[in-house]
């Protein structure tokens, strides 16, 4: 059974006294001085009902510093775990026993059961803390949005229904191994890479000429998935491996039907798909189409996140779809008011969040101050706020810009790389949680 803490920490503890090696010792110090966060995540760790015999593996305490240094310095699991075998001040900070070296399978595994919504719940957890230490204040809070990319491709009709087709193939091919029944089918992935990869390449008018050749080997796909399904569930025996098999054909069916149809919409029928409508990926399906002003497209979620002014984070959430800034203006407040328990005393937000309904609101809700960076059909008279505080605030703005730069350049929030939509979520939330803890650290005294 696993344990929340180790039973014994190592009297022979070494950090480096290089700035990373003193970093660390710190980040750990507050860790100790927190231990409602590893409370809140071993119960996502620690199974009750299992019984406390046999091999105990890495304690929660571990596993949570390993996430932590994961974010931190960017490793991944391959290199996580050379260096927790390697490195004599990374073993002391995740408390490593000596007889200890996890593999790279064991980090991933134990660091990937941490649920987003325990994350989360940390992060809150840590927030309050620092509110109610003083550590962060509520006098002035600034808001922006930004974009965390999913680990994809950028996307292309002809790619996607070449990726429908050989998840297809492959899942069949593999029935024998995974049902007992063999599927027999006609394996058209070799054609199929090769019509994506001349489509990809052709010109305009060649395209349209390969499109109806690549969509005739989709349904064909299908079709064969559909007698697949048939065969499997009339001969197999009923088996945990088999359902599973039986799962992930479904899902990959519904999702290559669905490109199908987006394929022949876009390129037959020349029809503009709304975004929502669209399927970028079939790996990540739920990855959305963001665009920001007139920026470039990006594939991934928009984030809405706060911060004060030491820079922590008080507030962030993951949205679906691409809302309008104006929408998440006041989600923030609510949140501060109804999970935190505080309310800033003055906010600014970008221009993009500007609306008279939003100054109203927030003024309602008690707060001196509503600002909003460029006033895009708000006067400074209709914010109620005289030229000297409107550039201060203004000023005091800029500084989550640096925030949303560090927490995607030093903690891996420029794209989420774990699988699936709660793997996103829980990347994000890991990489939030890790920036507050090491800014923490820093600001506590030597």
């Amino acid at each position: 059974m696993r344990e929340t803490r180790n039973a014994q920490v190592s009297i022979f503890e070494h950090y480096s006294n290089h700035e990373y090696g003193i970093r660390l010792r710190k980040l750990s110090e507050v860790l100790d001085r927190h231990p409602e966060i590893l409370d809140l995540v071993a119960t996502d760790l620690i199974d009750a009902s299992v019984s406390a015999v046999g091999r105990t593996g890495l304690s929660a305490e571990s596993v949570l510093r390993c996430l932590l240094l994961k974010q931190q310095r960017g490793f991944s699991y391959e290199q996580l775990a050379f260096h927790l075998s390697d490195s004599e001040t990374y073993r002391t900070f995740t408390r490593l026993p000596a007889h200890l070296s996890p593999s790279r399978s064991c980090l991933q595994s134990t660091i990937r059961s941490i649920k987003p919504q325990i994350l989360e719940r940390a992060h809150q957890l840590l927030t309050k803390s620092l509110l109610d230490t003083g550590m962060a204040s509520m006098d002035k809070l600034r808001i922006d949005s930004t974009v965390v990319a999913s680990h994809i491709a950028p996307p292309s009709d002809s790619q996607l229904l070449n990726d429908g087709v050989r998840v297809i193939s492959r899942l069949l091919a593999k029935s024998k191994t995974e049902t007992g029944v063999k599927v027999r089918f006609t394996d058209k992935r070799k054609a199929a890479k090769s019509l994506a990869f001349r489509i990809f390449n052709a010109k305009k008018a060649t395209k349209d000429e390969l499109y109806p050749k690549m969509l005739k080997i989709a349904r064909l796909a299908l079709k064969q998935a559909d007698r697949g399904r048939q065969r499997v569930i009339e001969g197999a025996a009923a088996s945990a491996s088999c359902q599973k098999w039986l799962d992930a054909l479904a899902h990959y069916r519904n999702l290559t039907s669905r490109v199908i149809e987006q394929a022949e919409r876009r390129v037959i029928s020349g029809e503009q798909v709304p975004s929502a409508e669209k399927i970028v990926s079939l790996f990540e399906p739920h990855t959305d189409i963001i665009v920001k002003g007139f920026r470039d497209i990006q594939y991934g979620h928009k984030i809405n996140l706060s911060s004060e002014v030491n820079g922590f984070i008080t507030a962030l959430t993951i949205e679906e779809g691409n809302p309008c800034d104006k929408t998440l203006f006041l989600p923030v407040l609510d949140y501060h008011r109804s999970v935190l328990g505080k309310l800033p005393r003055s906010v600014v937000a970008d221009g993009g969040y500007a609306s008279q309904v939003n100054v109203a609101a927030g003024r309602a809700m008690g707060l001196k101050h509503v600002v909003f960076h460029k006033p895009v059909g708000v006067s400074l008279t209709a914010m109620g706020v005289k030229s000297k505080t409107f550039n201060a605030l203004r000023h005091f703005r800029a500084g989550i810009e640096g925030n949303i730069s560090e927490l995607k350049r030093a903690f891996g929030a420029t794209k989420a790389k774990w699988k699936g939509h709660d793997g996103f979520k829980a990347f994000v939330w890991a990489s939030a949680l890790s920036y507050n803890l090491l800014r923490l650290a820093r600001l506590a005294p030597d």
